[in-house]
């Protein structure tokens, strides 16, 4: 059933191919950012969600001319995806970083909560397993990387990404709210997969990424899935495709280039050292574009 979403940050990488994928799919949406977005029939509030008066307005506003006419002020909110920050290291100063992906994100969970929206996807990260920003060559403690992993990132994204998760989860406990927390891979958008030989010819690199990635368009169907799913409370999930981004099997790859990292389990195939696992198995999560459609290694 299409619903009205409040998105906020879908000016950035990942949100100006999800929103258009949620609004192909009947959701009514308000992107919420400090950038406009170009996307039909999308409007764009330009709202700093780091104050929380803003966030309140922007969770409770007409998402266009339209609204006014019906006289009965502006229409509910079914659900907000919350992916507005900064979305990496080495943009804006570590304390910035910290603070406004943190102070962002509970300010939006609150006004969610308080205004009664029962639904609330959050950006996670990939960073949370540690590696991905790490301080020189860090091991995985184990494979595959699963949504009970110790996170122990060292970096001040990463750790914003944690307090995010157990921010998204405080706030369900109390309030008996769906808030779902996506750990998002390497995003890769469309005219990027000619980037994938290179990845394959250099291993190393890819490391840090845990050799996964999500494509921006399975993202967008990422979404939607949670959006069509009550009553899990609060809930991490794994955003990525399905397969690693080397040509050996699983197994085999890591063998030769994480050779003292244990596995928890037996890696399949070319199962994605990051796993997909659950999201497949709870939201029925099927990817429409493996890198191998696109991207001759």
């Amino acid at each position: 059933m299409p619903k009205r979403i409040v998105f906020t940050g879908g000016s950035g990488k990942a949100g100006r191919h999800v929103v258009p994928w949620l609004k192909a799919k009947g959701h009514d949406i308000l992107n919420v950012d400090l950038k406009p977005l170009d996307c039909p029939g999308v409007n764009t509030l330009i709202a700093d969600v780091t104050d929380s008066g803003q966030a309140f307005n922007a969770l409770s506003m007409h998402f266009g001319f339209d609204g006014y006419e019906t006289g009965r002020g502006p229409a509910k909110v079914d659900a907000v995806v919350h992916f507005a920050a900064i979305p990496r290291v080495l943009i804006e100063p570590d304390n910035v970083t910290f603070d406004v992906n943190v102070m962002s994100t509970y300010n939006v969970i609150e006004a969610a909560v308080k205004l009664g929206i029962a639904k609330i996807i959050i950006a996670s990260s990939e960073t949370t397993y540690g590696v991905c920003f790490a301080e020189g060559d860090k091991d995985f403690h184990h494979f595959p990387l699963e949504e009970d992993y110790d996170s122990d990132p060292m970096d001040s994204y990463g750790l914003s990404k944690v307090v995010n998760e157990k921010t998204a989860r405080a706030f369900a406990m109390r309030s008996g709210a769906d808030i779902y927390a996506l750990r998002i891979g390497n995003v890769i958008e469309p005219h990027e997969y000619d980037r994938f030989p290179a990845f394959i010819a250099d291993p190393a690199s890819r490391k840090r990424n845990a050799w996964s990635y999500i494509d921006a368009r399975d993202l967008g169907q990422i979404v939607h899935l949670c959006l069509a799913k009550d009553g899990l409370g609060f809930q991490v999930f794994n955003a990525v495709n399905d397969t690693i981004t080397a040509k050996e099997p699983t197994a085999e790859f890591l063998k030769r280039w994480c050779p003292k990292t244990p596995h928890r389990r037996k890696l399949e195939g070319h199962e994605a050292p990051l796993s997909n696992r659950k999201i497949c198995e709870t939201l029925g999560f099927v990817e429409e574009h493996n890198w191998r459609k696109y991207a001759k290694a």
